[in-house]
């Protein structure tokens, strides 16, 4: 994976039984049905964009290219949204998923 964010990196250091906590539950929610890698890293950047969360559509989007979901999946991901988010929404949350893509390429 890309390099984390300062703050994140801190709170783990800081808080290291809440982290573990943290990945766990995340962990066991993965596991918790059928749904695969891909399906899973699809579905958490959507949430990440439908909460308008900058920083976690960056971080899901680069999970999501770990996952084997492709530059074109992801961003029709993003331009579903419009319906549900709006076009402004929907073109932000496009703009965010980019600057990771376009980094990539």
């Amino acid at each position: 994976m890309s390099k984390l964010p300062t703050r994140f990196l801190r709170f783990q250091q800081s808080y290291p039984k809440v982290f573990d906590s943290y990945e766990s539950l995340g962990k066991a929610a993965a596991e918790a049905g059928p749904l695969t890698k891909k399906e899973i890293a699809l579905i958490k950047l959507a949430i990440a964009a439908g909460a308008r969360l900058e920083g976690a559509v960056h971080s899901h989007c680069r999970r999501a290219l770990e996952a084997g979901v492709t530059p074109a999946e992801i961003r029709q991901t993003m331009v579903l949204a419009v319906t549900t988010l709006g076009f402004p929404s929907m073109m932000a949350c496009l703009s965010w998923v980019d600057e990771i893509l376009d980094s990539k390429a």
